[in-house]
């Protein structure tokens, strides 16, 4: 799927789906594969080192240091498709770079990787989605784990986190325990982004309400009768006014699935934890509706 742009957005089937092009939301999560893979060492993929070099090459393309934005889409021909891109695809890069400054040995990707951050962080504390909150919390506490002395990552930190801790505030209620009104996409990343926030900051009430919307989100996203993982779908997803949509399911909803529940195991040492986060992993094993 990776080509000398970056990681193609689609595929059909296991073809690369050339005319819809690339994206910096995929090319940001790829990046972030990428360094994890490096972590490994001598056992990991071979070629990740130069994966995470193109998709980190993708992240500069996408950055306009005029505006301080990334753009999104970017086509086969290497044209941009708009003048910016969207909240999410801010916070989804920020969250790649802060990833590549948190755990990656490499000082040139580090450099690079550094000037776009710092540049990138203010238009990230303006944001009004929850979603895209969350992604640039997850990428400044990534960054937070080797800089925890960063006085304005710290600070933009707590403003994002009071940001969706305000979010559940407003909209939970009784057996409506979320950030908003309707679930979509990527829901399990706000719970885990205010957990690790409040971890950080020894904020009891922001683990709390992490804890609470997840243990709620895992318990809806169950099947009533064998028990298996079932993310809300695509197709319509979930609102207090509608049915939840079984289909079309996603693997970045397993995906974040496994990392929260992973997030609270470290908040709370309960075993649950761990067992929740098995459950959607098996989602890819074959452990689902199908």
């Amino acid at each position: 799927m990776t080509d000398e742009t970056g990681i193609v957005e689609h595929a059909v089937f296991v073809v690369p789906n050339y005319p819809e092009g690339y994206s910096t939301d995929d090319n940001a999560r790829a990046l972030i594969v990428a360094v994890l893979l490096e972590e490994f060492g001598t056992g990991a993929m071979k070629g990740a080192a130069d994966l995470a070099s193109r998709y980190l090459a993708f992240l500069w393309l996408a950055f306009d240091p005029i505006t301080k934005r990334f753009r999104n889409c970017l086509s086969y021909e290497r044209q941009w498709q708009e003048p910016g891109g969207s909240e999410d695809s801010h916070g989804r890069a920020l969250w790649g770079l802060g990833t590549v400054l948190g755990r990656s040995k490499e000082a040139g990707w580090r450099g690079a990787a550094g000037r776009m951050f710092e540049l990138a962080i203010p238009a990230a504390v303006e944001f009004k989605s929850p979603r895209a909150c969350a992604f640039a919390l997850l990428g400044l506490q990534e960054y937070l784990d080797s800089f925890p002395g960063d006085r304005a990552a710290l600070g933009a930190s707590d403003e994002l986190a009071n940001r969706l801790l305000n979010s559940y505030r407003s909209n939970h209620t009784a057996g409506w325990n979320w950030f908003e009104k309707s679930l979509a996409y990527s829901n399990a990343r706000l719970p885990q982004a205010l957990i690790r926030a409040g971890m950080r900051a020894s904020n009891q009430e922001m683990v709390a309400a992490g804890l609470d919307s997840l243990d709620w989100l895992v318990t809806i996203q169950r099947c009533e009768v064998k028990g298996h993982f079932v993310p809300i779908g695509s197709l319509g997803f979930y609102s207090q006014k509608t049915e939840k949509a079984r289909f079309d399911q996603q693997p970045v909803e397993a995906c974040a699935a496994v990392s929260a529940c992973l997030q609270a195991y470290r908040a709370t040492g309960n075993a649950r934890w761990r067992k929740e986060s098995w459950s959607a992993f098996n989602w890819f094993l074959g452990d689902n509706d199908l």
